[in-house]
């Protein structure tokens, strides 16, 4: 009896560790996707990724390069849409993607290379740096709370 109380023990410690490891890569997945989606908002100055991943709520702060936008609205109408209008070839590479968890947070930091031509001036920037990206799940979704990239 002792065995086989053992052996269930085993298996669901098994199992419940499985399954967490499950979840974790499932979390990984998720917020990898987000991330590249917020790569391709940001290249076409399309809306529609951050107004899909992000939580937009009073106080959120994104910081970009030394600039800061309050709010969703602030960083969409003011940083990610002029961005469209006034660059050429803008092109984003979020590599390296580290992803870290505790609970309901995840955190996530990226090498980042930004290229793009100034349309009044054709001056070209091509530049690397790193950003990072805060999480929470909120109804089984992760949501970005707050970023902060730095480039050179």
């Amino acid at each position: 009896m002792k065995k086989q109380t053992l052996s269930l023990a085993a298996l669901w410690f098994g199992l419940s560790f499985t399954s967490a490891f499950a979840g974790e890569a499932e979390d990984t997945t998720s917020i990898t996707a987000i991330i590249h989606a917020i790569e391709a908002g940001w290249e076409n100055a399309d809306r529609t990724p951050f107004e899909a991943h992000y939580l937009d709520f009073e106080g959120a702060r994104y910081v970009e390069s030394g600039g800061q936008n309050e709010g969703l609205a602030d960083l969409v109408e003011h940083h990610v849409v002029p961005e469209g209008d006034s660059l050429n070839e803008l092109t984003l590479d979020f590599s390296n993607i580290e992803i870290h968890f505790e609970n309901d947070f995840a955190w996530a930091i990226a090498d980042v290379k930004v290229y793009a031509v100034v349309k009044k001036d054709d001056r070209v920037i091509d530049k690397n740096g790193y950003e990072t990206f805060l999480f929470r799940k909120i109804d089984d979704e992760w949501k970005v709370v707050h970023t902060h990239s730095s480039t050179r």
